[in-house]
């Protein structure tokens, strides 16, 4: 959980706040998100999603499309003595980040946004921008 700002640096690297490595590990995986963010992965919750992935029928265009994305643009990171990942530039291109960075922790993964991106669909009344149609998909969940 939680919510953290930081830069690239020159090179692309990031900082992982040290909460977020300590789940996430030493390796893991980042992919393209969606709606427009990169997701890290714990290995093990990734395998999961890899195999769910690759158990989708060839004909299923939506299938197709999902594994290209998620498989074709996943790549394994290292944290480095300094807490960075490299961030390549096709992923940052994908989540139009160029300087500052929002990382923020959703249970089983954590999230990596663009930080005016991040600040456009998590402002002051995100809540209140919330259509009937996806109250309505939440009915039933207990918050």
């Amino acid at each position: 959980m939680g919510e953290y700002n930081h830069t690239l640096d020159a090179k692309g690297r990031v900082t992982v706040p040290a909460r977020f490595r300590e789940e996430l590990g030493d390796s893991f995986v980042v992919t393209r998100g969606f709606e427009g963010c990169i997701t890290a992965y714990p290995r093990e919750r990734w395998e999961r999603i890899e195999k769910n992935l690759m158990s989708l029928s060839l004909t299923n265009a939506a299938g197709r499309k999902l594994t290209r994305l998620f498989l074709g643009n996943a790549i394994e990171c290292e944290v480095d003595k300094m807490g960075r990942i490299l961030i390549p530039q096709p992923l940052r291109n994908a989540a139009s980040i160029v300087k500052d960075v929002v990382l923020t922790g959703l249970g089983d993964r954590v999230e990596i946004w663009d930080q005016d991106t991040w600040n456009s669909l998590n402002g002051a009344d995100a809540l209140e921008n919330l259509t009937e149609d996806e109250l309505k998909s939440l009915e039933g969940l207990e918050l």
